[in-house]
């Protein structure tokens, strides 16, 4: 299919639909996941480090996401995806003992990277470079639209049917994701059937794959590490702003849900810059304009301040939508591609998995307006690398 043939809306509901179905199937249940543990009877440190598991179990299975990938195919990795995480829902919010718990949570961390890993690498082959930024900024937007929508749908249920309500949702949804990632082309069938001779070269391994592309892993990769310890850390800031400001709740949440909803809307703008002026035009100015949000926020001093500074970070947060996959997207080779990308997303992982524990660290030992000062230099310190390193021609694609 050639570029000016090709459509994303001929491709929305199998690309996109099932991404969609699964930020429901998290909305619904992250909320309540710590109500839940805190009935089981768990104190509020352990609470945190049962629900800590979900990014453990992230980070650790970016690697063997990509070896499930690499095996199974993208299609049947997204569908075992959903169902691994409706297994862990029902775990988390049937099992009510709190080591079935610590399961569930870890294994819900698992299908984040296995369904995550494999939808990027299906939209990297199937979606031309020409629309890649557009395809891989609408699946983050899907995504985050689900997360936005699963509370409310979570809300309703809860109040008839309690916690376990919540965790129905989410399981219904996981269900319809892999439903309609079912219907999915099968990739490994397409490209097996377009090989006349029956041969392909053998697959790179994991190691080969890291020693090939060290230096856009040592470079571009440290970037993105930085990127997501910025993003990772903004959703724990302004809660913990907000609190020192002695705001009321129901304030803070107001104020988090407004800059949400701007992030939410901005992700298909954000991708049609990137394909037609290049990446640098959205990955910079969306790191600067965190940067500087992040910056301001200890400077202030009531609710309408930090919802300015809040809606800045949104703002820049929204625009960046997608760029982390399409950044890998170009970068990965077509042999060995679920290894690149899961080595992406490992170091994606680890910067996420930092970021929150310096802020802790730094509020812990110094103050929390330097702790949040520190994070808005290191999204300075992203943008000038990526600034740097991305190329200003994009490879179209990598061969084998």
């Amino acid at each position: 299919m050639t570029d000016t043939d090709f459509s994303l809306r001929r491709i929305a509901v199998t690309a996109f639909g099932p991404s969609l179905l699964f930020g429901i199937g998290l909305g619904a249940i992250l909320p309540v996941l710590p109500l839940t543990a805190r009935a089981m009877g768990a104190s509020v440190p352990l609470t945190a480090l049962l629900v800590a598991l979900i990014g453990i179990g992230s980070l650790v299975s970016n690697i063997p996401a990509s070896l499930l990938t690499l095996h199974r195919g993208e299609r049947w990795t997204i569908v075992a995806g959903a169902a691994w995480c409706a297994v862990a829902m029902a775990l988390c919010g049937w099992s009510g003992h709190l080591a079935w718990f610590a399961l569930g949570s870890f294994m819900i961390g698992m299908s984040q990277a296995i369904f995550s890993l494999a939808r990027q690498s299906y939209l990297t082959e199937v979606v031309p470079f020409a629309y890649r930024a557009r395809a891989m900024s609408t699946l983050g937007g899907t995504m985050r639209i689900g997360m936005f929508i699963g509370p409310f749908a979570a809300a309703a249920a809860i109040h008839r049917f309690d916690l376990v309500g919540a965790y129905g949702v989410g399981i219904a949804a996981l269900l319809l994701s892999g439903v309609v990632a079912a219907r999915m082309p099968d990739l490994r069938a397409e490209s097996g059937a377009a090989d006349p001779a029956g041969a392909r070269p053998a697959a790179p391994t994991i190691l080969s794959t890291l020693r090939d592309h060290r230096h856009v892993f040592v470079t571009l990769g440290l970037g993105i590490a930085l990127v997501s310890a910025v993003r990772t850390t903004r959703q724990t800031i302004i809660p913990l702003w907000a609190d020192h400001l002695a705001l009321d709740p129901a304030v803070t949440s107001l104020i988090y849900g407004l800059a949400g909803g701007i992030d939410m809307l901005l992700f298909y703008p954000a991708g049609k810059v990137m394909d037609h002026m290049g990446r640098r035009w959205v990955v910079v100015p969306s790191l600067v304009l965190m940067g500087a949000g992040l910056l301001a926020v200890p400077w202030t001093w009531d609710a309408t301040s930090l919802l300015i500074a809040a809606m800045v970070i949104g703002f820049g947060n929204g625009i960046g939508s997608g760029m982390m996959m399409t950044l890998g997207a170009d970068h990965a080779p077509r042999q060995g591609r679920a290894h690149f990308l899961g080595a992406w997303r490992l170091m994606s992982d680890i910067g996420g998995t930092c970021g929150p524990g310096l802020l802790s660290l730094l509020a812990a030992t110094t103050t929390l307006a330097i702790g949040i000062a520190v994070t808005g230099l290191l999204a300075f310190a992203a943008a000038g690398q990526l600034a740097y390193w991305i190329p200003r021609v994009a490879a179209r694609d990598k061969g084998g």
